[in-house]
């Protein structure tokens, strides 16, 4: 399939890296620092969403702040050995214009640009919970990204493997391709679905990018 667009905007972990075995073994040791059981950890959703939204479902209003950066901290120092780039990512990355192109993502700054900065990918436009109001699934983040390019929010594509990242894509009237890295194909809604991307190729044009996508 090809797809026409002004900007690309990659969610990050489970798009462009993989942390998930960091992130699975900082909050355990979180929850358990902040004396939360299993059972109730277990029924929150990690992925895809800013820290301060999990632990708000975990912990009392005035427990976030102390918790964010505690996370935060534990998050960073496992950063070495703990993130590598997803397939497809850095060839990717290497064909597109710096201006052409955004992260977006659910941590905050301060990790967001350790993990990727791990991978060696040091991105020109970067949009993370810091910079927001309202995490995904609200477009939010995706329509700063938007409008950190100076491009139209139609014009945009969005690369997530997460439902929440998908659907805020959808929300900002965006063109969304799924990458089955950590959800089924039939866990995802996007106008395109892939396994990675190295099913996903792109040419630099006078207005934008073009994208093949291959099944």
């Amino acid at each position: 399939m090809k797809i026409s667009a002004a900007a690309l905007l990659f969610d990050n972990d489970g798009t462009l890296v993989s942390s998930m075995e960091s992130v699975y073994r900082c909050w355990t040791r979180w929850a358990a620092e902040h004396g939360i059981g299993a059972e109730d950890f277990g029924r929150v959703e990690l992925h895809g969403r800013p820290a301060a939204e999990i632990i708000g479902d975990l912990l009392p209003a005035a427990r976030i702040p102390a918790a964010l950066a505690r996370i935060e901290q534990l998050e960073v120092e496992d950063v070495a050995g703990g993130v590598v780039a997803l397939p497809g990512t850095l060839a990717l990355l290497a064909q597109l214009p710096p201006e052409r192109w955004a992260v977006v993502t659910s941590a905050t700054s301060r990790l967001a640009e350790a993990r990727l900065a791990e991978v060696g990918i040091r991105p020109k436009a970067l949009i993370a919970a810091d910079d927001i109001t309202r995490g995904k699934p609200d477009p939010e983040p995706f329509l700063l990204a938007a409008r950190r390019l100076g491009v139209d929010p139609a014009d945009c594509v969005v690369f997530e493997d997460a439902p929440a990242g998908l659907q805020a894509g959808r929300a900002a009237g965006m063109t969304t391709v799924a990458l089955t890295t950590t959800h089924r194909a039939d866990e995802l809604s996007a106008d395109v679905i892939v396994r990675d991307l190295s099913a996903v190729s792109v040419q630099a044009t006078a207005d934008g990018v073009e994208i093949t996508t291959v099944d």
